[in-house]
């Protein structure tokens, strides 16, 4: 459940996964990668991420999913004319 603090909404770790569709270790890669920013932390040491932080993974989610799709279809394409 998301948390509202001085009225932004921000959200852990699982959940912010989940509205990104990505896997918390893809997550926790890309932050170790420094891919995506170190995201602000709780009193209890837990990452928090907001609403930008959102848009961001979810851009880099995208990202990821345009390269793979480039990749299979280049590696998967047949000539339009055999040599002879």
């Amino acid at each position: 459940m998301p948390v509202v603090i001085d009225g932004k909404i921000y959200y852990w770790s699982l959940e912010l996964c989940r509205k990104a569709r990505v896997s918390r270790s893809t997550l926790l890669r890309w932050l170790k990668e420094g891919i995506l920013k170190e995201p602000i932390r709780d009193r209890r040491g837990w990452r928090i991420f907001n609403e930008e932080d959102l848009d961001k993974i979810k851009t880099e989610v995208e990202r990821t999913r345009e390269s793979w799709i480039n990749k299979f279809t280049a590696c998967n394409t047949k000539p339009d004319k055999y040599p002879n």
